[in-house]
């Protein structure tokens, strides 16, 4: 029972602590004892007081156990805050927390340190708005509060920079009371080592992007590319997003996708770690050949990570090279094929570094085993000397050095031209030198012969009228006036025309190679020359003119005897003129003309006499002037006209279909002299410049006659030497072909080596641009002249004319046949026609026909005659119809 109470009082008591005084009135009113209060028992009242009492005493327990309670609650919550506060200040970050109404709760050292505030400063329940105005106060924050708190509540933050260049990231965040915290944290370092990491990155990134070949790289697992620069972007044309992240088999054909996945594997399969290939992939429309560098990418365990892949198009570079190549081949066959010799020489050493085959003769040995010798070792010594003294003037000359010299060869000693070309490098000092050899053995012999000819007379072999002024001028230049003295022999035979005809051209000419050879033994040795048909030349010095008198007479003695020819015994005799130098001249064309005037003086007297050039004599030469302006007045009065001699083509049979054209030569009748060989007038005319005006009319006048012909023959015209250097010959002759109507290629213009010698390059310029003009240009008395080669090599001539004096010895004299057979076969080789002149007889016609010379032109084929003569072959009308004709046309 009394465990109950007390269980009871505690509970009642209990409640009343709980609940508060009234509630504890009311219960001990209900609990009163009737007789004390309200009539109560005292034991109840007693029991209830001792009650209450011990439930004083528990609910004082109570309170002291709270109240100790509470005391360790506290310190341990400040042994708490002062563990928290601790942990919080020895951060690296600032932290600020602030209740939910924004006050501050807390801020560590840090912060306070970051900012350089004081705790002073910052008190606890300082409103945070208040501490961000304390900030901006002293420069540590540069935006509104507003921006502050936007800001910094972003995932990144905000950084804050502060005046003494730190950067400070903070971060703001709410907490589930509604407070809130915020960090601070000092990243400047981080942000210059981010910087610095951002620079180099950008420093390599466009360095990739600036290297001119393809970079990229992809992982070794996957084969995805994780690299590519702006090259690889523009070959491929794909952007730099869509390569990041694909596979080749996601940016390529198959095929292609094949190619480059062979690549890696050769590179991961290398032993070292590289590879480097041409593979091909299809980029846009077509193919591209690709040079690829393939290199591996180790980790720091040595094991392949990645693949760095460098290419380049090189599609036209492999294009350019084949085509080099091909060009290089075709090079070395032209070089291989040249018709000379050819060899290029390093200078340092003087090795040959390159010879054709051609060089193979000028070795004596296979071009292969010349290669990287010098010139000691391929060539015996004293040739070798010589070369290589000349290799070294040419390249200290530098340039073009053209020089001949003979060269030892397997076929004997043969005569080469040989071109020397210096090679420079970029210092322009030697590095080369070219050498080209051309063998001209063969060449200079028939130069060498033409020559001859040219200076010689083709029947006697002995010199002509050229070379005998050429040496009779230089005797003029070797003697002194004052003292020395010698005479000219014109030398003439008496009755060769009547051996002619009585025994035929046959004997006439074995006779003047004998009289020739006898001539020449009276005159021991001195100069002889054949002046033309049936006169020689002769020159004699000392005493004069008893020297003279008694060549003269030796001449004639030595022809006394007579000659067999044949079996036939014929004599001939000799008349002989003489003139005197200083007395009867001083120049070779005075002396030989008077010598001329004697020999007519003294033919005119007798036979066999010897005749001295007098004063009087001098006749001759006013005669000549008298002709000289005849001549003159010729033209203007209607003396001159034009004969046509007829060429044909090439057969045995000449007939009337085989005419090809005429050759215009013009012709002087004079009023009282009746007609003037041209072999006067002519010389006549050049050597007064009367040759131009005649020149301008012969031409007008054959393209006029020539323009009416029926049938398209060719018309040939002469051309003088002194047409091409007075006159503006090409203007010229156009304007006659348009005012005559004659169409350019029916006309064909004969020159002469003449009009090349005096001014080479403008008589080949003029030459050029008559041919633009249409018309044919021929090369007329060909091998009569020293350069005839030089010409036919620098022009190319439309027709060579085989000059009559070869023509006219065929049959009699082998080497005339020998020299015309060389020029047929010259000009064929040359594509070049050939026009024989001067057939005369059937014999010459078989000749030419079977060494297949093109045409023919002599008096066999036709005489020089007007072209009323030839009416039928160029088809006018015949002269009896055309007289009525004319008239109805002029009713």
């Amino acid at each position: 029972m009394v465990a109950w109470i007390g269980k009871a009082g505690r509970g009642a008591g209990l409640a009343a602590v709980t609940t508060g005084l009234p509630s504890g009135a009311i219960a001990a009113e209900n609990l009163a004892p009737p007789s004390y209060l309200g009539g109560s028992e005292p034991e109840v009242v007693w029991g209830l007081l001792i009650g209450g009492l011990v439930v004083a005493s528990f609910m004082c327990a109570i309170a002291l156990w709270a109240t100790s309670m509470l005391r360790k609650q506290r310190r341990a919550q400040r042994r708490k805050n002062m563990l928290v506060d601790s942990v919080l200040n020895k951060l690296q970050q600032g932290v600020v927390i602030a209740d939910a109404s924004g006050r501050i709760v807390f801020c560590n050292d840090r912060y306070l340190e970051m900012y350089r505030l004081t705790r002073a400063e910052v008190p606890r329940g300082l409103h945070g708005r208040e501490l961000l105005t304390l900030r901006r106060a002293r420069g540590m924050l540069d935006v509104s509060n507003d921006d502050f708190y936007r800001n910094a509540g972003l995932p990144g933050g905000y950084v804050s920079e502060l005046p003494d260049g730190r950067c400070i990231q903070v971060k703001f965040s709410r907490l589930a009371n509604g407070g809130t915290i915020a960090t601070h944290d000092d990243c400047s370092e981080l942000r210059r080592v981010t910087r610095e990491l951002s620079t180099t990155k950008q420093f390599l990134e466009s360095v990739i992007d600036n290297i001119p070949v393809c970079v990229a790289a992809k992982t070794i697992d996957d084969g995805r590319y994780i690299l590519a620069n702006r090259a690889f972007e523009t070959l491929s044309g794909l952007s730099r997003d869509r390569i990041i992240g694909s596979t080749a088999d996601d940016l390529y054909p198959p095929r292609s996708a094949a190619n480059i996945r062979e690549a890696d594997r050769s590179a991961l399969q290398s032993s070292a770690g590289s590879d480097t290939s041409e593979l091909t992939v299809e980029i846009g429309q077509g193919e591209r050949v690709l040079a690829s560098n393939r290199v591996v990418a180790r980790n720091e365990r040595g094991e392949p990570e990645f693949l760095i892949a460098l290419f380049e198009d090189v599609t036209n570079r492999r294009a350019l090279s084949i085509e080099l190549e091909k060009t290089k081949r075709f090079l070395e066959l032209v070089i291989d094929n040249i018709p000379v010799a050819l060899t290029v020489q390093n200078t340092a050493d003087g090795r040959y570094v390159l010879a054709n085959r051609g060089a193979e003769i000028i070795f004596n040995r296979r071009r292969e085993d010349a290669t990287g010798l010098t010139t000691a070792e391929i060539f015996n010594t004293k040739e070798a000397r010589l070369i290589a003294e000349r290799d070294e003037l040419a390249i200290r000359k530098g340039g073009l050095v053209v020089e001949e010299h003979p060269i030892s060869t397997a076929g004997g000693l043969r005569l080469f031209v040989t071109r020397r070309m210096t090679v420079t490098d970029e210092a322009d000092q030697a590095h080369y030198l070219i050498k080209t050899h051309v063998d001209v053995t063969d060449r200079r012999q028939t130069e060498a012969r033409m020559a001859h000819m040219a200076y010689h007379d083709g029947l006697t072999d002995l010199p002509n009228r050229d070379a005998f002024l050429k040496s009779l001028t230089q005797m003029i230049e070797a003697c002194d006036n004052a003292v020395d003295e010698f005479a000219v022999l014109s030398v003439d035979l008496d009755g060769l025309k009547e051996i002619n005809d009585v025994f035929g051209h046959a004997i006439g000419d074995k006779l003047l190679v004998e009289v020739a050879r006898r001539i020449e033994w009276a005159a021991r040795g001195g100069v002889v020359a054949r002046l033309s048909g049936d006169e020689f030349g002769l020159i004699i010095d000392g005493p004069q003119p008893a020297a003279a008198r008694e060549l003269a007479s030796m001449v004639a003695k030595a022809l006394v005897p007579g000659f067999v020819i044949d079996g036939k015994t014929v004599r001939i005799g000799v008349t002989t003129g003489i003139a005197l130098f200083p007395a009867n001249g001083t120049d070779a064309a005075s002396l030989l003309a008077n010598a001329g005037a004697a020999l007519f003086r003294a033919k005119a007297k007798a036979r066999g006499s010897v005749t001295v050039f007098e004063p009087e004599m001098d006749m001759q030469i006013r005669d000549r002037r008298v002709l000289h302006q005849d001549l003159s007045n010729a033209i203007r009065n209607g003396e001159m006209s034009l004969y046509y001699q007829p060429q044909a083509s090439s057969t045995k049979r000449v007939g009337n279909n085989d005419i090809v054209g005429f050759e215009a030569l013009t012709r002087w009748r004079h009023p009282t002299r009746g007609f003037v060989p041209p072999s006067e007038f002519i010389p006549l005319a050049e050597e007064s410049g009367l040759i131009v005006e005649l020149g301008e009319w012969i031409l007008r006048e054959a393209c006029r006659q020539a323009a009416s012909w029926a049938r398209p023959l060719q018309v040939a015209v002469n051309l003088s030497p002194a047409q091409f250097l007075n006159t503006d010959l090409v203007a010229f002759v156009h304007g006659v072909l348009l005012q005559t109507g004659l169409e350019p290629g029916r006309l064909e213009l004969e020159i002469t080596e003449g009009v090349l010698i005096d001014d080479f390059d403008r008589g080949l310029s003029l030459l050029r641009r008559l041919k633009a003009l249409g018309v044919r240009v021929s090369m007329d008395d060909f091998g009569s002249g020293y350069s005839s080669l030089t010409y036919l090599q620098a022009f190319p001539f439309d027709k060579i004319k085989i000059d009559r004096a070869f023509i006219m010895n065929l049959g009699r004299n082998p080497q005339s046949a020998a020299i015309v057979r060389a020029v047929i076969g010259l000009g064929h080789g040359l594509g070049v026609t050939l026009v024989a002149e001067g057939v005369e007889t059937q014999d010459q016609l078989d000749f030419l026909v079977d060494e297949a010379c093109d045409a023919v032109q002599g008096y066999l084929i036709g005489k020089p005659a007007p072209i009323d003569q030839y009416r039928w072959l160029v088809g006018l009308d015949p002269l009896e119809d055309s007289a009525p004709a004319r008239a109805r046309e002029a009713g």
